[in-house]
């Protein structure tokens, strides 16, 4: 990478080293997808319908190819070094404006052209920064400006559509009709997205650092269980009623199931797959990185979701004063609340199956389980249900636990040597940062 840095200047863009980890300004860029996770809950929670879901799921899915087109800048350039800062300033900010509009976005009914304008533009203008900071650091190398112009006709078709979306609609005299054709061009939107993926290949978009690549998507996935977290607070609704014992009691046993949702990937699964991703080399690496992290945490985060909304519709009925201990929880609630733990592990045995070609038959039993409990757990008191949930889920923690006793061992050594050896070798680097102390001689 050119340039050289000047008195005076922000400097030049630095390009990622082979064993980069995440810089502060990913973290600090992170916080508006944090508030983009808040508000798509928050706004589908209003008005629990199938079609709210599905619209819910369309802009979740846009967000999340936002996500990995800027994972992808990420694996080529410090987002918090030079003058790269201040232009993800801009794309941070028009990040922001898309989430403020996903209330309106998701709404069954348009509330004008102002909130669907300004979707189309705020996406174009954080798919342009992103793109010019990649073309900047890349503009010298051919085989990654011929894969930048593979993702190009995919923003001007994307941004057209959105835009057709906002002023489309309008046109028809039956609401229904617009809001159809809205969902539809929606629809097209996310195929041509993740098609683009597959169609632009393995040839160029290299992942340089597979140690900030999964820390980046690990990074993400905590923040979807974060909102679970954030979802069972609200849920509770402590601020215009007083806590009882039921609402503590479910509290603390949904934070248990969020446990053991964090512990079903990141005790195994995740870090032996991040020991894959590193093993891999050139377009095996490519093609790993995008299929198992790009596309498939999408369900991950989908059911986390799902979980969130189904967490939130539970505090919200055990929340409330004098609630009759059998009292049954109607409605959305348990379908989201067990599809949503069954979508997560889906998609976590794909991703299992994609990076360690093995396969969890415990986990298939599980989901096969929840699915099956979901109409017995629609008849039982709302509490039992939360808790047979819960014991689900932690009896498959439980089961894996035992029988994976020999790999789970196997594995933390392997990363305890690694991480032994990297701090040995940043403690000796550092010891520069001594000579001639004083105090060491």
């Amino acid at each position: 990478m050119r340039g050289e840095r000047r008195r005076g200047s922000l400097g030049p863009a630095v390009a990622i080293a082979p064993g980069a980890r995440v810089d502060r300004f990913e973290v600090f860029f992170d916080l508006v997808f944090v508030f983009s996770f808040f508000v798509i809950v928050r706004a589908t929670a209003t008005d629990i319908t199938g079609h709210t879901l599905l619209r819910s799921f369309l802009v979740l899915a846009v967000l999340w190819w936002v996500w990995v087109i800027h994972s992808v800048v990420a694996t080529r350039v410090r987002l918090g070094e030079g003058f790269v800062p201040v232009v993800m300033v801009v794309g941070m900010a028009a990040l922001f404006a898309f989430a403020l509009t996903v209330p309106q976005t998701i709404a069954a009914r348009g509330q004008g052209l102002a909130g669907p304008l300004t979707v189309a533009v705020s996406y174009l203008v954080i798919r342009v920064v992103h793109l010019w900071i990649y073309w900047h650091v890349m503009r010298d190398e051919p085989v990654e400006s011929r894969h930048l112009m593979k993702l190009a006709p995919e923003l001007v078709l994307s941004t057209v559509l959105l835009l057709a979306a906002a002023l489309v609609p309008a046109q028809f005299a039956d609401p229904d009709a617009g809001a159809l054709v809205r969902d539809g061009l929606w629809a097209v939107v996310v195929v041509s997205q993740y098609a683009t993926g597959l169609l632009a290949g393995t040839g160029g978009g290299g992942v340089i650092s597979a140690e900030h690549w999964t820390e980046r998507y690990d990074l993400i996935l905590m923040i979807a269980l974060g909102e679970s977290v954030i979802s069972v607070g609200i849920g509770t609704n402590l601020a215009s009623r007083s806590v009882g014992w039921q609402a503590i009691t479910a509290a603390g046993i949904a934070i248990v199931l969020a446990a053991t949702l964090w512990w079903l990937h990141f005790d195994v699964v995740g870090p032996a797959a991040r020991i894959a991703l590193h093993a891999a080399r050139g377009r095996t690496r490519v093609g790993l990185a995008r299929d198992a992290y790009a596309y498939l945490f999408l369900p991950m985060i989908t059911g986390l979701i799902l979980f969130s909304l189904g967490a939130e519709e539970m505090l919200n009925l055990l929340g409330q004063p004098h609630l009759p201990l059998e009292e049954e929880l109607h409605g959305p609630g348990i379908p989201l609340l067990f599809g949503g733990v069954a979508v997560y592990l889906v998609g976590d045995m794909l991703f299992q199956l994609r990076t360690l070609h093995t396969l969890t038959w415990a986990r298939a039993g599980t989901v096969l389980l929840l699915v099956a409990l979901i109409p017995v757990a629609g008849r039982m008191p709302a509490l039992a249900a939360l808790v047979l949930l819960t014991g689900v889920c932690v009896g498959l923690v439980a089961v894996e636990v035992v029988t994976m006793a020999d790999s789970r061992h196997a594995l933390r050594e392997a990363v305890f040597a690694e991480r032994t050896a990297h701090e040995a070798r940043e403690a000796q680097w550092r010891r520069r940062w001594h000579d001639g102390d004083p105090d060491e001689e």
